[in-house]
């Protein structure tokens, strides 16, 4: 697509940016996309809520992607009493999420999206940022670092998930056809020796971490660095801009609640815009901050409050973390209310 005066030019074609184009299809809107990539991401493991499979379903974008479904997910402490399962049918849902590469889902939305692409700026009655990070984002940097990587493990992944609590952070093990896809968030120092170590090294501090219940690891590809920063900005909206995704806010990967908000951004930024005749109007835009507003913040926090809940050692808090677990998990209506609350966003608040 050439440039050219349009209505909404979104900066970032990354799933968020690329699923706000497929949602405004069919509107009387014209579209541009910039900034795509042509190198190939390193892997990255997603967890879709059954929220964004919706919502990737009604834009044509999930029939044939290869996702591996969540039926169940199992939450325990390390050294410590207590733990929680949650099902599929706790929250009365097929599954309670699918988990895919980042590549795979990208590689779907661009085949989707190649006529939206732009290759220089273009005049816009609204900008959508879906990418990137403004100077004037709040930052917060995490006492943690993730190593990122794929594990094969004996017996193999079935479509369990495993997060386990450990004291310097939360270990996550999501089943990727028939391996686990890990993201160990730890102190910075640590990480980058899990990150360099040698293999046996490495799988024999994973499975002492992650206990017995995953099954032993045997082998890791793919072993990255990631640090974990919590960057909000304080303004969703601007002079006929909007700002969705990581450019809005980006989170820290426990419960893997990132993206899937970042998708619930671009389809009701997507309903917003189809409701008025100006995408870039000030009201239209102020409707959309405002419509976002809970989700949002009670998202952020509930993430934050995982990341912190479970650092330390000190049996007290150990004894009062395991109470928790443990009530979760005989307690079906909070654990219900939990699960619901992941999926489906603040739509699952009282």
């Amino acid at each position: 697509m050439p440039a050219q005066e349009i209505d909404v030019l979104i900066r970032g074609a990354g799933p968020v940016g690329c699923a706000l184009a497929l949602a405004l299809r069919h509107s009387p809107f014209t579209v541009g996309i910039l900034g795509r990539n042509e190198r190939k991401p390193a892997f990255r493991p997603l967890a879709l809520s059954y929220t964004s499979r919706l919502i990737l379903e009604r834009l044509g974008a999930w029939q044939g992607l290869d996702v591996t479904p969540i039926d169940t997910i199992r939450v325990s402490q390390q050294h410590g009493f207590g733990r929680m399962v949650m099902e599929a049918a706790d929250a009365g849902v097929p599954a309670l999420g699918y988990v895919t590469e980042y590549a795979e889902l990208l590689n779907r939305l661009h085949k989707d999206c190649a006529a939206f692409f732009v290759d220089e700026e273009a005049t816009a009655r609204c900008i959508v940022h879906a990418e990137g990070s403004a100077a004037e984002a709040h930052e917060k940097r995490f006492a943690q670092d993730a190593v990122v990587g794929l594990v094969r493990t004996d017996p193999a992944s079935t479509m369990t998930a495993f997060e386990r609590f450990t004291p310097e952070g939360p270990l996550a093990l999501l089943p990727l056809k028939a391996r686990y896809a890990m993201i160990w968030s730890c102190r910075p120092e640590r990480a980058l020796t899990l990150a360099g170590c040698p293999e046996q090294t490495f799988l024999q501090e994973l499975s002492v971490a992650a206990g017995c219940r995953p099954g032993r690891p045997i082998e890791v590809e793919g072993r990255s660095l990631h640090p974990l920063v919590r960057r909000m900005r304080p303004a969703r909206i601007g002079a006929r801009a909007v700002y969705i995704g990581n450019a809005a806010q980006t989170l820290h990967p426990v419960a893997g609640q990132g993206l899937n908000l970042g998708l619930r951004d671009a389809w009701d930024l997507s309903s917003v815009f189809l409701e008025s005749r100006d995408p870039g109007d000030a009201r239209t835009l102020q409707r959309y901050a405002a419509t976002r507003r809970l989700d949002t913040q009670a998202t952020i926090r509930l993430t934050d409050a995982l990341a912190g809940a479970f650092i330390g050692s000190d049996r007290l808090l150990r004894g009062a973390r395991g109470i928790a677990l443990s009530a979760l998990d005989v307690l079906p209506a909070p654990r219900r209310f939990f699960a619901r609350r992941m999926i489906y966003g603040s739509s699952a608040l009282p």
